[in-house]
């Protein structure tokens, strides 16, 4: 799950893209409006937290652009500014939920959780596929309720194909589910991971689908 920070305050974001890392998330970090509303253009985005008072281009213009572009990635506020008139305004123009500074990180987290159940259609945090489970509130996955052991990027990759189970996600997908701006894109390591993840997939019912030319499928494979 990629998600682009936008917080001029640099100690706060980068202790923030931190903690959101340890806890599995993909997290670029800009610190200016002009800089957020450029990589709105030409990155994808399965999240936004955007700042409201932020140098070179208001967060709530950032915002307006982005929706005018009819782009419908999920965007929680997080300001100081947290008067009725504030929320209004942000809820107003497209924002998908608003915090107040200071806040608690728990329920930040508890927020992002739930925005990205809602973007993919899913409001039970429990989801299935065959034996295959994910708890996305402790994001643990497990096969027959036995824990899997997944590496970071494995994590990843499994979590967005759940996400989107039943659907083809393409290589391209995911690797931008798996890696940051600063970090050297490897479509084929994709694979790699895939090989791994099927391995420890073998024990239960879910299968991932190779669909050449498109990209991976997870799906229920039933025994002839």
């Amino acid at each position: 799950m990629r998600i682009l920070l936008v917080e001029d305050n640099r100690p706060l974001s980068e202790w923030l893209a931190l903690t959101l890392h340890r806890s599995k998330y993909t997290v670029d970090c800009v610190y200016n409006g002009a800089d957020a509303d450029h990589l709105l253009l030409t990155q994808q985005y399965e999240l936004v937290i955007l700042d409201l008072s932020l140098p070179k281009l208001e967060g709530s213009e950032v915002l307006k652009r982005l929706r005018a572009r009819h782009n419908n990635v999920p965007v929680l506020i997080l300001t100081a500014n947290n008067s009725v008139e504030g929320r209004i305004v942000g809820l107003n123009n497209g924002a998908d939920d608003y915090m107040a500074k200071p806040f608690d990180v728990n329920e930040l987290e508890a927020r992002i959780r739930a925005l990205l159940r809602r973007a993919n259609q899913q409001k039970n945090p429990i989801l299935q596929c065959g034996s295959l489970s994910y708890d996305s509130n402790s994001r643990i996955f497990s096969i027959n309720e036995v824990a899997l052991t997944l590496t970071r990027r494995e994590h990843a990759v499994l979590e967005t194909l759940i996400m989107k189970s039943g659907k083809t996600v393409s290589k391209q997908a995911l690797a931008d589910s798996l890696y940051a701006m600063a970090e050297d894109v490897s479509q084929d390591a994709i694979e790699v991971y895939i090989h791994r993840i099927r391995k420890k997939l073998e024990h239960g019912d879910a299968a991932i689908i190779t669909l050449r030319g498109l990209g991976y499928l997870l799906k229920q494979h039933h025994a002839d």
